[in-house]
């Protein structure tokens, strides 16, 4: 009986070898198999060349001068971090979260898996945890072994897919733990996760919830962050903050689980509510966003001629613009916007501005701005010619979220309305620029990027008035030979428009000419038309369109008479670049706005340098910046406002040029000093 029992044991024992046996050698031939993609059944793996050298979307970067951050241009909002800017209480937390063994497993965490194994298929549980280890997770987020690139024959078999899957990210992670120390593992995986609210790594994600650094994340603020990589909709702490709580204090009972927090520092922590500091980046947001704007199709037909994306090469942009003096011009617009916006709405009453210039309302404004909009496209492929349907839509009142200078607004209006409010509203654009290098320092496109996208510095172009003047004198000073000095009457002066029996003879500003002599540098600083105009008649409109094009006027101008006047659009980019011939000695200096381009990892892409053409001598120049000093010098100049801010007063040297246009549609000036010019036009 006890021979029979003991060949039974050793049969058994004999039975259970063959089975691990073979069992082992079917996961060892599995693995091999899978590793090789034998006969295209499990699909390619990562090849050694992308682990080594990792790729992930990362936002490319806009920089200023002065090295602060502009903006971003990204699909995934993700910027990289080193390991030594990751707070302590960040690696604490996820450690204890996410994979508690970290330190001493290759990739894989079999005892993890063993107890996933147990709990799952042994006592049907259905809450045993995971298994995947950080390095696994890293497989699956940085190299995409889930992918359809990474598809195999076999990979549309359900339970079989999955295992194949796993099998992947298994050898992956190991590769991933030979090539990588542990702390670059943990870097490149919190670089590569997302937090939800578009905030994709660590250091994109503590700026966008608490507005700060990773190396300075608190523990319940690093718990947080840990916690929300579970579900990031789900635990959000912008959209469910209970929920966030509740997995943050789990983040906190797992390092309380493996001695990284004592229990009287969780008991502490554990009853604060969080506390966020939100700043959801976008392109509405931060500093300079018509400038960000609007070099965006320069810089895509750039990244395009080198078979580079903007919007995941993490490429780092260096500008010209100065952070100090961007929101200085900033500040300043809005100020004084908002308050020529309470002049304005206190003239027109209940009135409409929109009015021709006998002041009669223009009929059909409202109607045909409306048939230019999206809304109105949409409505029209719906409706097609039912133009009565189109109107019943765009009139009807809906919730909607409008401008205002005391903020946004919540309201039901009407999409219709809604242009009538917005029609209503003064724009603005502000460029400012050292003459010397051609760097652009500030660029304000108008009064809020989010509500009002077209830009006035560059997309814009209006008629100059007056601020055109300047072009004139330089040409009657520089080919015409006058001096500042030299006089001329203020008196009528008639053009013959080429029309039979037909004249113009240009107007002074209020209507009267007073015969009074003027020299041409106070003519200017008072900005007399007859004067103007006589020197354009002298000299020959031809004369001043041609020099007005060397100075980097690049918009159509004719070369008529009423080129004194300034009635041909042009952009304010183009007029202040012009100015700055002036202050240059007579040299202009192409606008520029980009110093150098950098990739991911700091090489220098593109440096570039300024266009720079000698305009007129350096006489000119310096007769010229006399000129324009007589506007804040001369009795009755234009610009003696400048007085009201004691800059004059405290000895800087300053000099400039306003202009308006008929109405009062354009209010202009361009102000030039030594290292600086600097054109507004409202």
């Amino acid at each position: 009986m006890k021979q029979t029992t003991g060949n039974g044991f050793s049969k058994f024992i004999k039975i259970f070898w063959i089975v691990f046996s073979t069992g082992l050698l079917a996961v060892v031939l599995h693995v091999y198999l899978v590793s090789i993609d034998f006969l295209d059944l499990y699909g390619k793996m990562p090849s050694l060349e992308v682990l080594e050298n990792p790729k992930s979307e990362v936002a490319s970067e806009l920089y200023t001068e002065d090295n602060v951050l502009l903006g971003k241009y990204f699909r995934e909002n993700r910027t990289l971090v080193q390991f030594e800017a990751l707070s302590p209480n960040l690696i604490n937390a996820l450690i204890a979260t996410e994979d508690y063994r970290f330190e001493s497993h290759s990739g894989i965490d079999f005892l993890s898996l063993m107890r996933v194994f147990f709990k799952t298929i042994i006592l049907q549980q259905s809450n045993a945890g995971g298994g995947s280890t950080i390095s696994q997770q890293l497989a699956k987020n940085l190299f995409e072994t889930r992918s359809q690139s990474y598809s195999g024959l076999l990979s549309n078999v359900p339970l079989v897919r999955t295992l194949i899957v796993k099998t992947k990210e298994w050898i992956t992670s190991i590769k991933i733990e030979r090539a990588y120390t542990k702390q670059e593992i943990l870097t490149m995986y919190l670089n590569t996760v997302d937090f939800g609210s578009n905030a994709f790594g660590i250091k994109v994600a503590a700026r966008t919830f608490f507005s700060c650094s990773p190396d300075s994340l608190s523990i319940n603020e690093a718990a947080m962050l840990v916690g929300v990589l579970k579900a990031p909709s789900y635990y959000s702490p912008v959209y469910n903050q209970e929920n966030a709580k509740m997995r943050r204090n789990t983040v906190l009972g797992q390092m309380v689980k493996f001695n990284y927090l004592t229990t009287e520092q969780y008991d502490t922590l554990a009853k604060k509510d969080v506390v966020l500091k939100y700043n959801l980046e976008n392109h509405n947001s931060g500093y300079a966003t018509y400038f960000r704007s609007l070099i965006t199709t320069y810089l895509l037909g750039w990244c395009k001629e080198r078979g580079l994306d903007m919007y995941s090469d993490g490429l780092k942009i260096y500008t010209t613009i100065d952070s100090r003096m961007q929101t200085y011009a900033e500040q300043a617009l809005e100020q004084h916007m908002n308050d020529e916006q309470k002049k304005f709405n206190a003239h027109w009453k209940k009135r409409n501005p929109w009015v021709d210039q006998s002041g009669k309302e223009i009929a059909g404004f409202i109607q045909n701005a409306a048939k230019k909009t999206e809304r109105w496209r949409i409505l029209k492929e719906q409706h097609g010619d039912d133009t009565a349907a189109i109107w019943k839509q765009f009139k009807k009142p809906i919730p909607m979220r409008i401008f205002s200078w005391k903020g946004d607004i919540d309201t039901i209006i009407s999409p219709f309305d809604s242009i009538k409010w917005y029609k209503k509203f003064l724009h603005s654009g502000f460029m400012s620029m050292d003459p010397h290098n051609g760097h652009i320092k500030a660029w304000v496109g108008g009064i809020n990027h989010k509500h009002f996208k077209y830009d006035h510095v560059k997309q814009g172009h209006r008629q100059p008035g007056s601020t055109f003047k300047p072009f004139v004198y330089c040409a009657a000073i520089d080919m015409g030979g006058y001096s500042p000095c030299y006089e001329i009457p203020d008196l009528p002066v008639t053009f013959e428009t080429g029309d039979e029996n037909k004249t113009w003879t240009p107007e002074n500003f209020e209507g009267e000419y007073t015969g009074e002599i003027y020299t041409l540098r106070k003519a200017m600083a008072n900005s007399i038309n007859s004067i103007t105009a006589s020197l354009v008649k002298k000299m020959g409109p031809q004369t001043v369109v041609d020099l007005a094009h060397r100075m980097g006027i690049t918009s159509q101008l004719d070369p008529v008479p009423a080129i004194c006047l300034g009635v041909f659009d042009v952009s304010l980019y183009e007029m202040v670049g012009a100015y700055c011939t002036f202050v240059n000695k007579g040299f202009w200096t192409q606008p520029t706005y980009i110093t150098r381009i950098e990739d991911r990892d700091g090489n220098v892409l593109q440096e570039f340098t300024t266009k720079t053409t000698e305009v007129f001598n350096e006489e000119t120049a310096y007769l010229m910046v006399h000129m324009l000093k007589g506007a804040t010098e001369e009795k009755g100049g234009t610009a003696l406002g400048l007085n009201r801010f004691g800059l004059l007063w405290q000895g800087y040297e300053i000099g400039g040029k306003t202009g308006t246009t008929q109405n009062y549609s354009d209010g202009w000036f361009i102000g030039i000093t030594p290292r600086l010019v600097s054109g507004a036009w409202v």
